[in-house]
């Protein structure tokens, strides 16, 4: 369906992967060690869960806790560690001190992707200005989505800013180019506002682990996020064509 919402879902293992896919995800955000907020899986766990699902699969470059890059050296190695391996697609974001993005260790990681697409994660949730970050990384190859709550607190506090974002890549202003991934504390609630403002594409974590984390993803817990992407997705649509059918002719 043209309208679908694309959900995106984290998985740790082949095991949430291939419930993941089951439920209805379009596509894998692949991470180890949610303690920390979610970092680089091992080549071999990639390699498995390539090997169970058929969904494309991004794979997270953070190497620590927190935004700073770290060990860039370490980070370009596991990298190309993961491109030899079959990974095209992956996961990163890296500030400096002072909350702005840190072009020197992004444009040498991106330089090993060699073209490869990526998300820039929720450190733009987290850096000194949002308009300035996406100023700076306009010219990254394959950078063509950003992940992001709207606010470092999540969903809740961040719906305004995810809606005027949505509603200025609408309209094709200075906010247009790479996608929004709305994530961080989202809730199915959340989804009829941030639909209507123009999102189209969605990130569950926890919200795909009613029992924890310490649990595997729960293909029913995915299946209800599908249908309800659906199902408000088709609801929008008909609006929208339904208003359009009655709009006055000027």
């Amino acid at each position: 369906m043209s309208n679908r919402a694309l959900l995106e879902v984290i998985a740790l293992d082949a095991e949430d992967a291939i419930a993941a896919q089951a439920g209805g995800a379009d596509r894998l955000e692949l991470v180890t060690d949610m303690a920390a907020d979610g970092l680089t899986p091992s080549r071999e766990t990639y390699a498995r869960i390539r090997a169970a699902v058929d969904v494309p699969l991004r794979v997270m470059l953070r190497l620590a806790d927190g935004f700073a890059a770290g060990d860039v050296d370490a980070l370009v190695r596991v990298a190309g560690e993961l491109r030899s391996e079959g990974a095209d697609e992956f996961v990163l974001g890296f500030l400096d001190a002072d909350g702005h993005p840190d072009l020197a260790a992004l444009e040498r990681v991106v330089a090993e992707l060699d073209g490869c697409r990526w998300t820039f994660h929720r450190a733009i949730d987290h850096c000194a200005d949002r308009d300035a970050l996406r100023a700076r990384l306009a010219g990254l190859p394959g950078l063509d989505t950003y992940l992001t709550a709207g606010s470092a607190a999540g969903v809740d506090e961040g719906l305004p800013v995810l809606a005027a974002e949505a509603e200025t890549a609408r309209r094709g202003g200075t906010g247009h180019g790479p996608r929004l991934l709305v994530g961080g504390g989202l809730r199915l609630d959340h989804v009829p506002a941030l639909l209507a403002a123009g999102v189209d594409a969605f990130h569950i974590g926890g919200a795909a682990r009613p029992a924890g984390w310490t649990s595997p993803v729960a293909q029913g817990a995915v299946s209800a996020w599908r249908r309800a992407l659906d199902a408000e997705a088709g609801v929008e649509a008909g609006a929208q064509a339904a208003g359009e059918a009655v709009a006055p002719v000027a």
